[in-house]
């Protein structure tokens, strides 16, 4: 149930308003069998549920809390309509006490109505990956259940069972525990992402070499290689919003989150990193110059352009004086909209429609598509012959021996570049 009605229409139609690999098909065949319907009426989709999922968005309010408006209002749509007893499980990714709250709103639209029923509310966080989303619904590594009641118990163990069946993922725990667990999460990896960039950073002004640092310390189970992949910050719809959310949450209990604090500080300058570099290249010049950009949506298989490092990096090459000749496989649309005909944007077809004319290439996000790049074509096509990677995808001996500058993070030429500087600061 949406009340975005067009929305609603557009997917009885099997339009998908998103791109996440496998979902269309998934929504088209089960729309064909009858066992998927889309409405945007409330009335029809509360007596049709026993249990009622709010997966409604939290935006970031102006203090970086989560917003829970679009939350509440759906408990209270709840409230108004139930006439027997109902599970409703927040999906949405909230603070921790919102099923309390949830549950009052509901209560309180009962007890309008004069109605005595039973209302059970659990949390039920999401743990997708945007890009993966389908496979980690069906093969789920966990499913968190926050309840205190039996009958929910009973109800999530059954609705789960297709998904749980090789070994149980199932874990149940209070409501609070598993509100908090989300964010928790979210919070582990983006600090994760923020202290490899920032060991990347170090590694330039050392003189190593970031990649086989990584190695180095991904050997150790105990880290392991996820999330320490040096880039040029997070983005998405996920990790920003719930880190400031559980930073305010901190705040309100007299706990400052100093940790998470510098996790945002390091991603905030983090994103912004690729275009020193380039200024330091241009020495501080680049009006007039072209660049094109591989890569628009915050990570790959998505077209989330929400927090994408992607648009700091055009912004500030705009706000110097260059033009931007970008490419994305799925998120065009989506910065058309964003930027509109903005006159230093030029959207291109192709990646290599991109090159066109351009005087550098800057890589921004990794998709596949990319990783088979040409580099004696690219250093013909290139006015300035210089690459400057914000996702390390490629050998920078394969790439200087096809005669290109390649800047990455804490590799190439950012390594030497910063050992030049230093020498000539002490010198």
């Amino acid at each position: 149930m949406d009340v975005d009605s067009q929305k609603v229409e557009k997917l009885r139609n099997g339009i998908i308003p998103i791109y996440e690999p496998g979902l269309e098909n998934i929504v088209a065949e089960n729309s064909k069998l009858d066992n998927l319907h889309f409405t945007d009426d409330a009335d029809e989709a509360v007596a049709f549920a026993d249990i009622i999922f709010i997966a409604v968005g939290t935006p970031p309010d102006e203090d970086g809390s989560a917003d829970l408006k679009y939350v509440l209002a759906v408990a209270r749509d709840v409230g108004r309509r139930m006439e027997v007893r109902k599970t409703v499980i927040t999906k949405s990714t909230v603070p921790v006490g919102t099923s309390d709250k949830v549950k009052a709103a509901i209560v309180e639209e009962l007890t309008t109505r004069n109605k005595d029923l039973i209302i059970d509310v659990a949390s039920n966080p999401e743990f997708l990956k945007e890009g993966a989303a389908v496979n980690d619904f069906m093969k789920p590594d966990r499913i968190v259940v926050g309840t205190d009641s039996d009958h929910v118990r009973k109800q999530m163990t059954e609705l789960y069972a297709p998904f749980n069946r090789n070994s149980d993922r199932m874990i149940f725990m209070d409501i609070r525990a598993a509100e908090l667990t989300k964010y928790a999460a979210n919070a582990m990896l983006a600090t994760k992402i923020s202290f490899m960039n920032e060991i990347a950073i170090l590694a330039e002004e050392l003189g190593a070499d970031v990649e086989q640092v990584r190695h180095g310390i991904g050997s150790d189970p105990r880290i392991g290689y996820q999330f320490i992949y040096p880039g040029i910050g997070y983005g998405g719809s996920c990790f920003p919003k719930d880190v400031q959310a559980l930073q305010r949450t901190g705040g309100e209990h007299g706990l400052p989150m100093r940790i998470l604090d510098a996790v945002e500080q390091v991603n905030a300058k983090q994103k912004l990193h690729l275009v020193n570099r380039v200024n330091q290249h241009y020495q501080g010049d680049i009006k007039g110059k072209t660049f094109a950009l591989w890569g628009l949506s915050f990570k790959p298989k998505t077209d989330d352009m929400r927090e994408a490092p992607s648009r700091q990096i055009m912004e500030a090459l705009w706000e110097a004086g260059a033009k931007v000749q970008a490419y994305d496989p799925e998120a065009m649309e989506e910065v058309e909209r964003i930027y509109g005909q903005h006159p230093g944007l030029l959207l291109t077809g192709t990646r290599d429609a991109a090159l066109t004319g351009a005087d550098a290439l800057i890589i921004c996000t990794e998709w596949q598509h990319f990783r088979a790049a040409n580099f004696d074509a690219l250093a013909e096509t290139l006015s300035d012959k210089v690459i400057f990677d914000g996702r390390n995808m490629y050998e920078p001996s394969r790439v200087e021996a096809a005669g290109l500058t390649y800047y990455a993070i804490g590799r190439g030429e950012s390594l030497r570049r910063s050992l030049l500087d230093s020498t000539s600061t002490k010198g």
